[in-house]
């Protein structure tokens, strides 16, 4: 169990939570009518992103043998057969969208997930073998997240949270393969061809670039008059103070310790990061709830 348990991986659940900013964003968080389909469409996007987990692990099984953390996945490790593997993938895919029918949730959304699902069994087949095109696809199902929070609500995304969202997503992919290319570097193991399409100065400098354009634009964001107006508060602004030290920390994980292979297990592990996600959280609430 404890195996299949890993395969499904739900502790990458956490990224799901995109889904919600659009209900927090809009002052609404305490309006169950809103945050029921909410929840709802959190864990179907959740089944769902587990049922890709499950494709992926079974259509790199070979390549994974060869990496590090990697080999220790079930399929790889021989813990999980691939014909097992397809069952939990299916039940997956059945309980997500099951979901969606049951609590009747909208039909827009269930087109948006299954976009989300092809977009990335695509990614898995070939699109991660192809520099750049593989961190914008990750950061696209980001995007696709809060625009499912946005559908479900019938909220409109501002273009604020939508570039946010992407920059965000791909600042964390670029790290992700900067941890890929060091583990190259290292070991001389290539688990991914596209790891020759990289370099130690392309990825630092693609990392200062998106870490510096997100939280630009994060300023923007609370210093324009529309969100001001909107939240009845001039004091947005303090909350940049916690989006600056959040990218600084991932910066400092990525640069000096070398530990930027899974932005889930910073995040459940780091308590700096954790931190500064609370209190961002936190006076955010304040402002918009008080």
């Amino acid at each position: 169990m404890n195996s299949y348990i890993k395969l499904i991986r739900p502790h990458q659940w956490t990224k799901n939570l995109f889904v919600f900013l659009p209900l927090f964003f809009s002052g609404k968080i305490f309006n169950w009518h809103l945050l029921y389909p909410t929840i709802i469409v959190f864990f179907s996007f959740s089944f769902i992103a587990s049922a890709i987990y499950c494709f992926n692990d079974i259509w790199d099984s070979e390549s994974d043998k060869l990496h590090s953390e990697k080999r220790n996945r079930p399929i790889a490790a021989g813990k999980v057969s691939k014909r097992e593997g397809y069952f939990a993938m299916l039940f997956c895919l059945v309980i997500g969208f099951m979901l969606l029918a049951v609590f009747s949730i909208k039909l827009s959304v269930f087109i948006i997930i299954f976009s989300y699902f092809l977009l990335n069994i695509i990614y898995c087949i070939k699109l991660k073998q192809i520099a750049l095109i593989d961190v914008f696809t990750i950061s696209t199902g980001f995007v696709l997240r809060i625009v499912v929070g946005g559908l479900v609500i019938s909220i409109w995304l501002s273009q604020w949270i939508v570039i946010m969202t992407f920059l965000l997503a791909l600042f964390l992919a670029f790290a992700k393969r900067r941890d890929d290319f060091v583990i190259f570097n290292e070991t001389g193991i290539l688990t991914r061809n596209n790891i020759l399409k990289y370099n130690f100065d392309f990825l630092n400098s693609a990392l200062i670039i998106t870490a510096t354009v997100t939280i630009v634009a994060y300023i923007m964001y609370t210093l324009s008059p529309e969100v001001i107006s909107r939240f009845k508060s001039d004091y947005i602004y303090t909350t940049s103070f916690f989006v600056l030290a959040g990218i600084l920390r991932y910066l400092q994980l990525t640069l000096v310790h070398k530990i930027s292979g899974s932005p889930t297990k910073i995040l459940l592990k780091d308590p700096l990061v954790q931190l500064c996600i609370l209190c961002w959280i936190g006076l955010f609430a304040i402002i918009m709830y008080l």
